[in-house]
């Protein structure tokens, strides 16, 4: 029966988990898989051809696991390949993009703080999408180098992170931004630092929740919803070390966490 067939997610590593959690939250029935490529993250430091060949290789892995929608929590991915999935297979994608509408609509100083990886800010669907909804605003664009790094280090939390951080965020300290936009999906896993960091009037989002209530529309848009009344099953896999992926996803109930070497 397709309803009860998985969600599939795919990320440069273990930071689509945050999104993975907002969808799992909003959709507790559904069964979903995640595929964590953190063997070749960042994405962000790649050619966009390298993240084509890279997103073919994880959707093709997620359709062969019967996956009725996949969800790319990966704004790399998403600003790169998404369209080039969409034109190729027959399932619907669920991207996600950095907020910089709501962040533009309620700015009061009219000055945004945007941080992103380098393959984010420089693509396409970044530019369009900035141009979009800041015409009148001011933007600051910093690129989140050595971040995503850390984060699949398992080193979050560290002094490595603190330190790479208060260098990181020096630009949005004088220039009088009141929203920062995270333009990564493993970004919300540093949030708390950078609410230390940043003055206090600086409110920090992210399109977590966002990418949950796009799933939910499409699904019942597409009469996808899983109608059962069980509590959904979760399959999640790394390439790399899956300790860190457990460290992140807890507390979730009825999940299991594999290595895969794919």
């Amino acid at each position: 029966m397709l309803s009860k067939a998985p969600l599939g997610f795919f990320d440069s590593g273990v930071g689509g988990t945050s999104v993975w959690k907002e969808v799992v939250q909003l959709l507790p029935h559904e069964n979903t898989i995640y595929l964590a490529d953190s063997k070749n993250a960042p994405y962000g430091i790649k050619s966009r051809q390298e993240i084509i060949d890279l997103s073919i290789k994880n959707t093709e892995y997620l359709l062969a696991q019967g996956c009725k929608l996949i969800a790319v929590p990966c704004n790399t991915a998403t600003t790169n390949a998404i369209d080039y999935l969409r034109a190729k297979y027959n399932v619907p994608f669920i991207g996600i993009e950095p907020a910089i509408k709501p962040a533009a609509l309620n700015s009061d100083t009219k000055k945004i703080g945007i941080l992103a990886t380098k393959g984010t800010l420089s693509s396409q669907l970044f530019k369009t999408t900035q141009e979009k909804f800041t015409r009148d605003i001011a933007t600051i664009e910093v690129t989140g180098t050595g971040i995503v790094e850390l984060i699949e280090s398992g080193k979050k939390d560290s002094r490595e992170m603190k330190s790479l951080l208060q260098e990181i965020t020096q630009p949005f300290m004088t220039s009088g931004i009141d929203y920062l936009v995270l333009g990564c999906s493993h970004y919300p896993y540093i949030k708390t630092t950078l609410q230390e960091l940043l003055p206090k009037n600086v409110k920090i989002i992210d399109s977590g929740a966002a990418v949950a209530r796009q799933t939910l529309a499409v699904l019942q848009e597409q009469n996808l919803l899983n109608t059962s009344s069980d509590s959904g099953q979760h399959r999640l896999f790394s390439n790399a070390d899956p300790t860190i992926l457990e460290e992140l996803i807890q507390p979730v109930e009825n999940a299991t966490i594999a290595s895969l070497d794919f």
